[in-house]
């Protein structure tokens, strides 16, 4: 099954002093597992364009739509048997401490 995990800031950061897990192991061994399909960091936020349409007007603008204080700063498209696998993996993942994964199923159409 195929999850999108989106990789977030958070406010409230793990505070554990250990060593975070090197994010390039984590890349290669999820890549050589064939568990990670694809990845990316995301441009910075300020980059962002929204686009919406309302009563048939395009209103584009600058930055993120969300009014929040976390952001989505990356993406990995997993392959996994199941959820439990994916939370696995994301557990993982460094940013699982300095901040948030949001995993979710694709669905075909």
């Amino acid at each position: 099954m195929k999850y999108m995990m989106f990789v977030c800031t958070d406010t409230e950061p793990d505070t554990d002093p250990s060593p975070e897990a090197d994010i390039e192991v984590w890349v290669e061994e999820n890549d050589t597992r064939g568990r990670r399909l694809d990845g990316s960091v995301l441009g910075s936020r300020s980059s962002a364009t929204t686009v919406r349409v309302r009563n048939g007007q395009l209103l584009v603008s600058d930055g993120p739509f969300a009014e929040t204080k976390e952001f989505i700063v990356g993406y990995d498209l997993l392959e996994c048997a199941d959820l439990d696998e994916a939370i696995e993996v994301a557990r993982a993942h460094p940013m699982a401490r300095g901040g948030r994964l949001e995993l979710r199923p694709l669905v075909d159409l």
